[in-house]
């Protein structure tokens, strides 16, 4: 069901239900990016698992946890949706913010949350709708939210193992829980976020200082199976070495009694988790990390160079082939600086929209939501927020001693 808008005069007034991401308003291009990255995908994983069987396993042993866990972020997203969390959330901003800027900072702080506890593609998923109704409702330009969403969901992807598959791949061989990841990469994940945060408030300051109206009142939200789904998914993403089959756990049984009870469609749950897209992606992943397993060039050309050039080529690896598989091949051996990879990995996709699933995701989010993003828009934005970031995050790594 799309959230109905009806022009006002001025702005817009929201009707603020759950979000159905299974909206015609995708374009047809964008619906064939799923099946042909799976098929050739596919191709890829079925050769390198002929050619080098046992590196082709190791890798896909390394590379399945994190997909399997976003599965799971996915669903239980999608129920926290339905009970009208994210949507409630974006009013409440709206309704508390008494000016652009500081409803600009509220979003900052939710998309930088959502992200770390629910994973970036459930943030760029569910909360890029909201953020744009958020804006309409207050007769505001959603450039900045819009924007925002996108940009700030990879720069804040850092904080948590399950922020992120690229940290799941990465550190996989570090056997870290997510308390210990944080203590590593909390410094540099909010400086990240936060100057990521800056560049697109000082683009987008007119739109931040434009005249506010006050927005319609949401419904409440539902208290209830999506918010022990966020808290349980919270728990585990902290507290385990590996919570992808808990968090998993979680959202097939909270989305199978959505199911049963008949308040949600399974094609919207197809929709959600984008199985060819998330297949292709795997299958990219496991034949790259085959690649990185029977060959020496990428920890030959990581082992002569320092943090600083290791992000660099993790970023460049990103836009070139998704950060995904680009994790995976670079991480298929034990990395040198896993921090300051993950630096290039997660802020990298901001450079362009081949550079994290989170795109294709916003995408489709944004242009259900009757927007029209831009990707050379927010590419130049990446393109000024990237290299300032990166510099931050690294610093934070070398004040806190974690390479």
């Amino acid at each position: 069901m799309r959230l109905p808008v009806r022009p006002a005069k001025l702005g817009y007034v929201v009707d603020p239900q759950p979000l159905d991401h299974a909206s015609p308003a995708a374009a047809p291009s964008q619906r064939l990016v799923g099946p042909v990255l799976a098929v050739l995908g596919l191709a890829g994983l079925v050769v390198a698992a002929a050619l080098y069987p046992s590196a082709a396993r190791s890798a896909a042993s390394q590379d399945w946890t994190p997909f399997v866990l976003v599965a799971g972020l996915l669903l239980i997203g999608l129920v926290a949706d339905d009970d009208g969390l994210f949507a409630a959330t974006g009013h409440r901003l709206a309704r508390m913010a008494p000016n652009g800027v500081l409803l600009f900072v509220g979003a900052v702080i939710v998309v930088g949350a959502v992200t770390a506890v629910l994973n970036l593609d459930t943030s760029v998923a569910f909360l890029t709708p909201v953020l744009v109704y958020t804006a309409r409702s207050r007769g505001e330009g959603e450039a900045p939210l819009l924007y925002g969403c996108l940009l700030l969901s990879n720069a804040g992807s850092l904080f948590l193992p399950g922020s992120n598959l690229t940290n799941l791949i990465v550190i996989g061989h570090l056997h870290l829980t997510g308390g210990q990841f944080l203590a590593h990469t909390w410094l540099a994940a909010l400086a990240a976020l936060v100057v990521t945060a800056a560049v697109i408030a000082v683009a987008e300051r007119r739109a931040l200082s434009a005249r506010v109206e006050n927005p319609t009142p949401a419904d409440r939200p539902v208290l209830g199976l999506g918010l022990v789904a966020v808290v349980a998914a919270a728990v585990f993403v902290v507290i385990l070495h590996n919570p992808a089959v808990p968090v998993v756990a979680v959202g097939v049984v909270v989305v199978g009694i959505r199911l049963a009870s008949g308040a949600a469609r399974p094609r919207r749950v197809v929709d959600v988790l984008g199985v060819p897209v998330l297949v292709g992606l795997f299958a990219v992943a496991v034949a790259l990390g085959t690649i990185g397993r029977v060959w020496s060039g990428p920890v030959t050309l990581l082992s002569h160079v320092d943090l600083w050039g290791t992000a660099v080529i993790a970023a460049g690896s990103s836009v070139l082939v998704n950060n995904l598989p680009a994790a995976s091949l670079l991480a298929a051996r034990v990395p040198a600086h896993p921090f300051a990879m993950l630096v290039g990995l997660n802020l990298g996709p901001n450079l362009f929209a081949s550079g994290s699933l989170a795109w294709f995701l916003w995408l489709r989010a944004a242009r259900t939501a009757g927007s029209q993003p831009s990707i050379a828009k927010a590419s130049r934005l990446g393109a000024i927020a990237v290299p300032l970031s990166m510099a931050a995050a690294l610093g934070a790594l070398v004040l806190t001693g974690a390479r």
